[in-house]
């Protein structure tokens, strides 16, 4: 990877913040855009800006062989069997949910039994806690060992019959470890559950590759790939969504309607109602294309040697304590951490007036962050132009917060 040809690219990493040069680590939360991303937003808009699915005139022809363009990249991305698997959506919020309305509300009965993990992100909590609540279900937490990893075999005898649903993250966005997600989805096949992968911090860093997995859906959000905002995926097996009924209801999601009845458009469509985010799932293709052009395996070799580093600064320091299990050999460039004294707050804004962004919080996942005794924490998160130079500012600035909190 050339460092200083990606940066270059990026368009907001030439901003002074306090006069400061921008170091830009919090990149769970959101990843910044490069200008081809940044031009195909634009390029949509100036030159063919019109509906799709709909017209016969040129801009409409354009605006829709684009779309669909992006889609194709999308399956493409992720080594999806067809282009009708991959279902665009806001973000991965929504997806996660339009799995529980429409697969879960028809399929989870009273009793049945769903399965995640301690380490999920809000998104992945609070759709299963309402449709258990609805559908008088069992919400169940994998097990952990002493560890702090998933304890498969625990979990392999708490699961049966009943188990209709195992829903778990690839990547935790507070400790940056690797969940054995192949090996879940492998003891899943041995009960009637489908499976359900949040890979909002695994797509946009390593190779991902659905087919291998064999999981029943997988989710992420564009933002944190390079993409555009307000564009999110729902990949699902196709025969599961085309069972499915639609989510939402209204234009293009729509065969034929007479004034008394409606029938559904096949896949993708059937979960695509009205106009779609025609620009930003453009601008996601174009996102695609960049990270393919540099290789998911470089960009997760880039981030795991950051990651490490940032890591060994940290174990140089006093009365700071990372978050999680330090003896993990591979984990994403994620590093959450609290200090005894100094609130995450206080570290957040501080870093601020050096121009070092991170995010300070409970990272939308409260139970997780708070099982550590704290009620938030920092969290730096790197991505494909951060350089370890910065990550040496970064623990500078560090230690200067802390000084002046003395």
């Amino acid at each position: 990877m050339d460092l200083e040809k990606i940066r270059k690219d990026f368009p907001i990493l030439k901003t002074k913040i306090n006069g400061n040069d921008l170091i830009y680590l919090d990149n769970a939360a959101t990843s910044q855009k490069p200008k081809s991303v940044i031009d195909s937003l634009v390029d949509y808009y100036e030159k063919y800006n019109s509906n799709v699915h709909r017209g016969v005139h040129s801009l409409s022809v354009k605006a829709t062989d684009e779309y669909e363009k992006s889609r194709s990249k999308v399956r493409d991305f992720i080594n999806a069997n067809r282009d009708e698997e991959i279902i665009y959506t806001r973000n991965a919020s929504e997806s996660l949910n339009i799995i529980a309305y429409s697969w879960g509300s028809r399929n989870i009965n009273k009793g049945d039994d769903i399965f995640i993990t301690p380490f999920e992100h809000h998104s992945n909590i609070v759709p299963w806690q309402e449709l258990c609540r609805n559908n008088k279900a069992n919400l169940k937490y994998i097990p952990l060992t002493e560890s702090g990893d998933v304890d498969l075999d625990k979990f392999k005898s708490m699961i049966g019959a009943k188990t209709k649903l195992i829903s778990v993250t690839h990547m935790s966005n507070v400790l940056g470890i690797l969940l054995p997600v192949k090996e879940i989805i492998d003891i899943a096949k041995s009960t009637p559950a489908v499976t359900v992968i949040d890979a909002c911090q695994s797509v946009p860093h390593m190779p991902v590759d659905v087919k291998d997995l064999d999981c029943d859906f997988l989710c992420f959000s564009g933002h944190k790939m390079l993409g555009p905002t307000g564009i999110g995926v729902l990949y699902g097996k196709f025969d599961i969504l085309n069972e499915m009924p639609p989510f939402l209801f209204g234009g293009d999601m729509i065969s034929e309607v007479t004034y008394e009845d409606a029938k559904w458009n096949d896949l993708p469509y059937k979960f695509e109602a009205g106009t779609p985010n025609i620009a930003d799932a453009i601008g996601l293709g174009v996102a695609c294309d960049y990270l393919k052009n540099i290789g998911m395996k470089n960009v997760w070799n880039h981030e795991v040697e950051i990651g490490e580093y940032i890591f060994n600064k940290f174990n140089a320091l006093d009365n700071f304590e990372i978050l999680g299990d330090k003896s993990k050999e591979e984990r994403g460039g994620v590093v959450s951490f609290s200090h005894n004294k100094i609130h995450p707050h206080d570290i957040g804004s501080g870093l601020d007036r050096f121009g070092v962004a991170i995010r300070t919080g409970h990272h939308c996942a409260m139970p997780l962050v708070r099982s550590y005794g704290i009620v938030a924490a920092s969290r730096a998160s790197v991505y494909i132009y951060n350089t370890k130079e910065e990550i040496d500012i970064f623990i500078d600035c560090l230690l200067e917060v802390e000084e002046y909190f003395k």
